[in-house]
């Protein structure tokens, strides 16, 4: 598509404060769901689940894999980090798999899931600030996160030839499952993810209470601190966003993209400068969802310039955000596992397979995609 001209209408406010309300109460409810589905035990019957379908000398794959079900599933790579790097590193401790590696698989495998879960921060910013639905976001993002799993998985399984770990799953309850599950298939259907998280709230919560596994005083306290451990997130998108607000009204956003403009020449040339954005703007806040809810508005008044749909403006940066996150060593995900792992971070660095192949996955699907 040819450049535009400078004065096509552009849309001049991308988020109201109402839409920053809507985004804090889906953080909110996103939280709660986490910490209600993990008190449970959904997420160890995830883990459990899917190191179980694997022969032992798939090991490498089954942390993978794993890594990547936790993730999508409660949304946070983080999260999935913490639960899953002690099993790695205990895996590797008895495998000739070098615990750097084991952490890496971990780190990839959540990052796929971060990426694609429908209650994500990055997922939620990304969508609200580029206008479309999560299930179309979803739609256009799997077609570059799948392939790179897959050829990651082909990697780790070349790697992992004739490893075997005597590590066996632990107890598998199939309807620990069961929330997650209705939280994937409902969010895919288009239902408002409101909704979709109230439910997925209630599903966990009678689970608790039908297996006994939990009463009401044990439930309203996993909720409370699943909204507590988004505070830091919530507080710093609130500042982030009062930021973004005054430099919108300063002009600066309308200067960014207009100097932006000069530069750009097509649309390929436009989803290249959004891609390019978002990872300079992670690698100098090492947050990917603060990248995004800062370079959103930008993005969007470029994509409609340039007749880029919302969906897929919103997976480049989704996508790219999660890949510069990745292979930061100041960022929260490596940091973890390191600590976790008892590693420098820079030890990991070299075998994140999955975030190096998303990300050049991504580039080659900016220069070859054809509307």
């Amino acid at each position: 598509m040819e450049r535009a001209s400078s004065d096509t209408a552009l849309p001049r406010k991308t988020e109201d404060n109402g839409g920053i309300m809507l985004m804090l109460l889906i953080f909110i409810l996103a939280g709660a769901f986490s910490a209600i589905a993990k008190e449970m035990g959904c997420v160890d019957s995830v883990v459990n689940l899917t190191l179980s379908i694997l022969p032992g000398n798939f090991i490498l794959v089954g942390l993978f894999v794993a890594a990547c079900i936790v993730s999508l599933s409660i949304g946070t790579s983080c999260g999935t980090i913490a639960a899953l790097t002690p099993i790695a590193a205990g895996i590797a401790s008895t495998t000739a798999i070098s615990v750097p590696m084991a952490t890496a698989v971990v780190v990839g495998g959540s990052l796929f899931g971060d990426n694609l879960s429908f209650i994500s921060d990055t997922t939620i910013m990304a969508t609200k600030t580029q206008g479309c639905r999560m299930s179309d976001k979803f739609r256009a993002n799997i077609g570059i996160a799948f392939p790179a799993a897959v050829i990651a998985i082909a990697a780790y399984l070349f790697l992992g030839r004739g490893i075997q770990s005597d590590t066996a799953a632990g107890t598998i309850e199939l309807w620990h499952i069961l929330p997650y599950m209705a939280i994937f298939v409902l969010a895919l259907t288009g239902m408002n993810v409101i909704q979709v998280l109230i439910i997925g709230i209630l599903a966990a919560s009678f689970l608790g209470l039908y297996t006994g596994a939990a009463d009401v005083h044990v439930l309203w306290v996993s909720a409370q601190e699943g909204i507590q451990g988004m505070h830091d997130l919530i507080i710093v998108t609130i500042i982030a966003a009062v930021i973004i607000d005054r430099l919108r009204k300063r002009g600066v956003i309308d200067w960014l993209i207009m100097h932006m403009g000069r530069i750009i020449s097509s649309r390929r040339g436009a989803e290249l400068s959004i891609a390019g954005t978002v990872v300079a703007v992670d690698i100098l806040t090492a947050n990917n969802t603060i990248a995004i809810l800062a370079v959103g508005p930008v993005a969007r008044s470029i994509s409609y310039r340039y007749g880029i749909e919302p969906r897929r403006s919103a997976s480049i940066l989704d996508t790219m955000s999660c890949f510069a996150q990745g292979i930061i060593p100041w960022g929260a995900q490596l940091l973890i596992a390191a600590g976790l792992a008892s590693v420098s971070p820079l030890d990991i660095i070299p075998y994140l397979y999955y975030p190096y192949i998303l990300g050049t996955i991504t580039i080659i699907n900016i220069i070859l995609y054809k509307k």
